[in-house]
């Protein structure tokens, strides 16, 4: 809630959707708006689209910002509603891993490695795939190490820009093969030929790639200890 009601977007609503009355009472003890949708509900996109149904005016575009990852880049939010004003059917940020970044990543995958997402993506910002695993594999990396301070690895952020008709065919379309044995809702989308466009953002003051495990919520606390909290201050919706 803090990122969006600080992102300074004046046009735009702030709704918290969830299945959890108490989570719904908290939002609206925060001064936000709160709606209520169906706990059968599989995906975060699903319910945000759900949310967006219960609006007295239908909105162009719907953000999903997952509660699942908090930390998000600043500017993420701007960037992807800026891809979704020039066309984009649906945007979602991606951060270039330097190689200390890389490392750091592969390490956390051995304890946790359903924990954080890469995105293989094309020259024109097209994403090509999203992996659980870290994609692509580097032939000749020590090679590649010597050459550039950047790997070719994108970690995804967890937060999507759809337009609305995008949204609502994702929502009527069954979860896919792959999505399900990913665990990841966008290959679904990659699937039906929806094009996702990835915005490169730059990475946030420290980088959580979303907290899914036990391992991620010690390793997040550990980061707020030495840095401290990266989350805006709550401001009213």
């Amino acid at each position: 809630m803090a990122r969006a009601a600080t992102a300074g977007l004046s046009d735009a609503q702030l709704v918290v959707a969830t299945d959890d009355e108490a989570i719904a009472a908290h939002a609206r003890e925060a001064g936000c708006e709160a709606a209520m949708t169906d706990s059968d509900i599989a995906t975060g996109s699903g319910r945000a689209l759900a949310a967006a149904r219960q609006c007295a005016t239908p909105p162009r575009y719907v953000v999903n910002l997952q509660g699942d990852s908090p930390f998000q880049p600043e500017g993420a939010l701007r960037a992807v509603i800026a891809s979704l004003e020039e066309g984009a059917e649906v945007a979602t940020p991606v951060i270039a891993l330097d190689w200390p970044a890389l490392d750091a990543l592969r390490t956390h995958k051995i304890r946790s490695p359903f924990s954080g997402t890469t995105c293989a993506r094309a020259p024109d910002g097209r994403a090509l795939w999203f992996s659980k695993n870290i994609i692509p594999a580097i032939r000749n990396e020590e090679a590649l190490r010597q050459s550039q301070p950047l790997s070719p690895v994108w970690r995804h952020v967890g937060l999507y820009g759809y337009t609305l008709d995008a949204l609502a065919r994702f929502e009527a379309t069954p979860p896919s093969t792959l999505e399900n044995l990913e665990g990841l809702e966008q290959l679904r989308l990659l699937e039906l030929g929806i094009p996702v466009t990835t915005v490169p953002v730059e990475p946030p003051r420290f980088d959580s790639s979303g907290i899914d495990t036990e391992a991620d919520i010690t390793r997040v606390e550990a980061l707020i200890a030495v840095h401290g909290d990266p989350t805006p201050p709550l401001q009213p919706c």
